[in-house]
């Protein structure tokens, strides 16, 4: 074979190629429908702060926390309970009946499931005593990222709506007048809100307050 004829084969070769990686038709993808929501492992928190708070939980991560929480709240076991210690700049704890930090669930504590995912705005995370196997009911929601608990403590979710209600839990350890979780229930369960109260307004301030002021 001369090298006129190879590289004429070689020409026609490439000039394939381009036609194929540029053809509207053959370039053109089906794009994937997007994935349903997995309504099971979604936790609802209706809280006195005046709305709904929509946490996507990880029970792949943490499977037997994620599993703890679906159980208690399926039991109505948050219901009426109070963030008892909130801290401004860090987190809102959760999940005691006793209200004290002190108290739990009659289910037995459990090992911890330390993973990976950061202490991110917004990230769920099972409060425990200085000893790691002590999770048990109570849980804290993060205002701001805090490293300093990756590996520490388990995170089993993640606000993904409502995060403004949370911002609107009264600080205090513990708060004079403690915001609560109404209701908390698993989405799959298609629970309706409880009817909330307004969250009062703040009047504007006028000049005439300013000059007095």
């Amino acid at each position: 074979m001369s090298v006129r004829s190879l590289f004429s084969k070689l020409l026609l070769l490439l000039s394939g190629i381009f036609a194929f990686a540029v053809s509207p038709a053959l370039a053109q993808t089906t794009a994937l429908p997007a994935a349903a929501p997995d309504l099971e492992n979604i936790l609802v928190l209706d809280l006195s702060t005046g709305g709904r708070v929509t946490i996507q939980m990880f029970p792949i991560d943490a499977p037997a926390h994620v599993e703890r929480i679906k159980t208690l709240t399926r039991q109505g076991f948050y219901n009426g309970l109070v963030f008892h210690r909130v801290i401004d700049g860090f987190m809102a704890q959760t999940g005691d009946p006793k209200g004290t930090g002190q108290g739990g669930s009659e289910l037995p504590d459990l090992k911890a499931e330390f993973n990976r995912i950061p202490h991110l705005r917004g990230t769920v995370s099972m409060a425990r005593t200085n000893e790691p196997d002590t999770a048990n009911s109570q849980f804290f929601i993060c205002f701001q990222p805090r490293f300093s608990l990756d590996n520490k403590y388990t995170v089993f979710g993640r606000v993904t709506s409502g995060m403004q209600f949370v911002d609107a839990i009264e600080r205090g350890e513990p708060p004079a007048n403690p915001s609560k979780v109404l209701q908390a229930s698993i989405a799959a369960d298609n629970v309706s809100p409880p009817a909330f109260t307004a969250m009062p307004v703040e009047a504007p301030i006028t000049v005439d307050q300013l000059n007095a002021g």
